[in-house]
């Protein structure tokens, strides 16, 4: 990266630099782990000979925070897929069940709001739409951060929620629904675009108000029209910042195209049944809150009566065993 014409071939330059951010993401922590032990086991040794117990005592404090440390490493082994250090989007979208799912949807924005600020993890909000009676209709996130594909991949698909409508006069218990997509994040550069394939529409920015918003038209809709794939980005102060963001999240969205059309061609030979669709074999977690308390994942089985605490971003259980079940299939 320090040769001199490193950057003057953008597409290679841009495979290295994910190529650094793997390794180092791989490297950095053993390093770090490797030093708070030989650190500890040195200070171990000068505090027993002058038979010092409070630094001994914290030597321990020590190696257990180098434990937990070694633990999350072992976690990090588990992300195998080459696009795992990417940072990503995480698009999510109200299905079936009228305002309660629009409401859900935005309880599942917040939900992974808060789990992004748990896990050291920044995620912005680069296009909502509201819905006229309560929630959301759609949201996009763009997360940045260590890992942040290989952390979130495994919230992709159908969450079901169980509950009694606050929108039923009769108080009835009703099912809701909301996907939600995780792709990798690609540069423009990455993905070939061409411009002549591209609708581009500018609209005035919604949202809670400010300076930039619903004063110029510095949204950009971006509808790819080959594929029917619509991208929107309105959070950024001017019409060209947006229009940049919409482009990156426009590759990515046709490098997951991509990808889900290789895969399909494997399923195909394999004779497997591709998981395609708004249906059950989607549907990866449920969350009931009448007439009992839990949430449960349909494919690892993890399963906890703490709601609350799930829905306040404590995804941690959820998302660890996901990247175990995934590394023995």
């Amino acid at each position: 990266m320090g040769a001199a014409e490193f950057w003057n071939h953008a597409e290679s330059a841009q495979k290295k630099v994910v190529q650094l951010k793997a390794l180092k993401g791989l490297l950095d922590p053993v390093e770090a782990v490797t030093k708070a032990a030989a650190d500890a086991a040195e200070l171990a040794e000068l505090a027993e000979a002058e038979g010092d117990a409070g630094t001994l005592k914290q030597v321990g404090a020590d190696l257990d925070g180098a434990a937990r440390d070694l633990e999350a490493l072992e976690l990090r082994t588990l992300f195998t897929d080459e696009n795992d250090p990417r940072d990503c989007f995480m698009a999510i979208q109200a299905g079936t069940g009228g305002t309660d799912a629009c409401d859900w949807a935005r309880m599942l924005l917040r939900m992974y709001q808060a789990y992004c600020e748990r896990a050291g993890l920044s995620a912005t909000l680069i296009d909502v739409l509201e819905d006229p009676e309560a929630g959301i209709r759609s949201a996009t996130l763009e997360v940045r951060g260590s890992w942040a594909y290989g952390t979130l991949k495994g919230e992709h698909g159908v969450h079901r929620l169980v509950r009694i409508s606050p929108f039923d006069a009769a108080h009835r218990r009703q099912t809701a629904f909301a996907s939600v997509d995780v792709t990798p994040e690609f540069d423009e550069v990455e993905i070939e675009i061409n411009e002549r394939d591209l609708k581009v529409d500018t609209y005035r920015s919604g949202g809670a108000g400010g300076q930039h918003v619903n004063v110029t038209d510095s949204a950009v809709r971006l509808t790819h029209l080959p594929t029917g794939i619509i991208v929107a980005c309105q959070n950024e102060r001017s019409q060209p910042l947006n229009r940049k963001m919409a482009m990156k999240y426009l590759a990515t969205k046709l490098a997951a195209r991509r990808e889900e059309e290789r895969r399909a061609k494997v399923d195909a030979a394999r004779g497997e049944k591709g998981r395609i669709g708004f249906g059950s074999s989607s549907q990866i977690r449920s969350y009931t809150l009448n007439p009992f308390q839990l949430v449960k994942d349909a494919r690892t089985d993890v399963e906890t009566g703490n709601v609350q605490a799930v829905l306040d971003g404590k995804l941690e259980p959820f998302v660890e065993a996901f990247l175990k079940w995934r590394a023995k299939k």
